[in-house]
C-alpha cells in the first residue's frame, strides 16, 4: 500500500485495466509512506491468483495472455492480521520504493539509548530488527505471518545475527513470553497498531505489551497518518519495476476504499508478476482501524501507561495534526514528564 499522500501526484497514470504499465505509472516518492509493515498479520480478503502464458491480454504488461483463473473481486477482510502472508513475497520491494529506511535511525538510536532485551511488535521481515540487532542491541520480533517470519530468519542468517535477534510468531494480543517484564523497550513501528480492527484487540494488546515491560519500560509506537482522510481510488497504476537485476516485472494497482463507521480503510492490492511471456496476478487486501493521536494516548492511560513525547517527526519535532509523522512514546507505571516532552493532546 503506497501511502504518501491521498491524491496522486500530477500527471499520474490512471489509467485503467488494459493499460500498459511499464510507461505508466509512475513510481511512489523514496520516503513516502506505506502500511506494508502495520502488522505482520495478514490482513485481507480470500487471496486470489491468475496466470498467463503468454496468448491472452495482460492488462498491466500490454502484452497478449490467457487467463487460467478469474474472480470478481476481494472481500473486505475481517481481521487486521488477514493477507500479510500473500504480501511477503512483494513487502520488500515496495518499501524500497517508499519508506524505505528512513524510520531506522530512530528506532536504532532508542534501542541503543535505552539496551536490550528490546521487543518488536510485527517484526516482518526484519527491515528495523536488523538494524537494530548489528547496533549490538538483543532483539526479539514477533509476528503473525510465516511468510513474513521466513524472509525475516533468511535476512539474520545471512547477516550472521541469529545470536542477537530471535523471531517469534505469535499474536501481539497475547504475547507468547513466560516470564514478565523482561524488555526493556517495546517498538511497534510503521502502523502496526492500526491493524487492530477493533477495540478490544487494541486494549487486550496494550494489556499485554505492559505485562512484557520492564517497570518504568518503553513503549514507542510509530502510527501512519490519518488514512481515514483518504479519499478512495479505484485500480490505480501505483509502483512498477523490476525486482532486482535479473527478476520478475512488477506493477501494483492499488484501491482504496473507506468505512467510515468503522474507521477501517481498506487497501485492496494486486500485483502483476511478468517474466517474458508469462505472468502472474496476485490479489488480497488489507485493512487499518486508524485512531487519532488524542485517542491512541487515553487508551494508552488506560492501560497503565503514561505519555513520554509525542513526535512529528523522527528527528524529534514536536507533533501536530499535520505532521507527516506520527510516534507516541510513552513509559510503563512512570510519571509523565516536566514541561519539554512534546506531549500536547491538542
Amino acid at each position: 500500500m503506497v501511502v504518501g499522500t491521498s491524491t496522486p501526484a500530477s500527471g499520474e497514470d490512471r489509467r485503467p485495466e488494459g493499460a500498459a504499465a511499464a510507461d505508466g505509472g509512475r513510481s511512489a516518492q523514496p520516503g513516502s509512506r506505506t502500511p506494508g509493515a502495520v502488522y505482520h498479520q495478514q490482513a485481507g480478503g480470500a487471496p486470489d491468483q491468475e496466470q498467463g502464458d503468454g496468448r491472452g491480454d495482460d492488462p498491466a504488461g500490454g502484452r497478449t495472455m490467457t487467463r487460467t483463473t478469474a474472480r470478481a473481486g476481494v472481500r473486505r477482510p475481517s481481521e487486521g492480521w488477514q493477507g500479510w502472508d500473500e504480501y511477503a513475497p512483494f513487502y520488500d520491494w515496495e518499501n524500497a520504493r517508499t519508506i524505505g529506511r528512513t524510520d531506522v535511525p530512530f528506532w536504532r538510536d532508542l534501542a541503543v539509548r535505552l539496551g536490550g532485551p528490546v521487543l518488536e511488535l510485527g517484526c516482518g521481515t526484519g527491515r528495523v530488527a536488523l538494524p537494530v540487532g548489528r547496533a549490538g542491541v538483543r532483539v526479539i520480533g514477533v509476528d503473525r505471518s510465516e511468510g513474513m517470519l521466513k524472509r525475516a530468519r533468511q535476512r539474520v542468517r545471512r547477516a550472521r545475527l541469529s545470536g542477537r535477534i530471535s523471531t517469534v510468531r505469535g499474536d501481539i494480543r497475547a504475547l507468547p513470553f513466560v516470564t514478565p517484564g523482561p524488555f526493556s523497550l517495546v517498538m511497534a513501528p510503521y502502523g502496526i497498531l492500526q491493524s487492530l480492527v477493533r477495540e478490544s484487540d487494541l486494549v487486550a494488546t496494550l494489556g499485554s505489551v505492559a505485562s512484557v515491560l520492564k517497570p518504568g519500560g518503553t513503549f514507542a509506537i510509530d502510527l501512519v497518518p490519518d488514512l481515514p482522510a483518504w479519499r478512495e481510488y479505484h485500480r490505480r497504476i501505483r509502483l512498477h519495476g523490476r525486482r532486482g537485476p535479473r527478476g520478475s516485472h512488477l506493477t501494483l494497482i492499488e484501491s482504496v476504499r473507506q468505512d467510515r463507521r468503522l474507521k477501517l480503510t481498506i487497501f485492496d492490492q494486486e500485483y502483476i508478476e511478468r517474466r517474458g511471456t508469462r505472468w502472474r496476478r496476485h490479489r488480497f487486501s488489507l485493512v487499518f482501524r486508524t485512531l487519532s493521536v488524542p485517542e491512541m494516548v487515553d487508551r494508552l492511560e488506560g492501560a497503565g501507561f503514561r505519555l513520554s513525547s509525542v513526535l512529528g517527526d523522527y528527528a524529534g519535532r514536536p507533533w501536530d495534526p499535520r505532521a507527516d509523522v506520527w510516534v507516541v512514546v510513552a513509559t510503563l507505571g512512570a510519571a509523565r514528564p516536566a514541561a519539554g516532552g512534546s506531549g500536547s493532546r491538542d
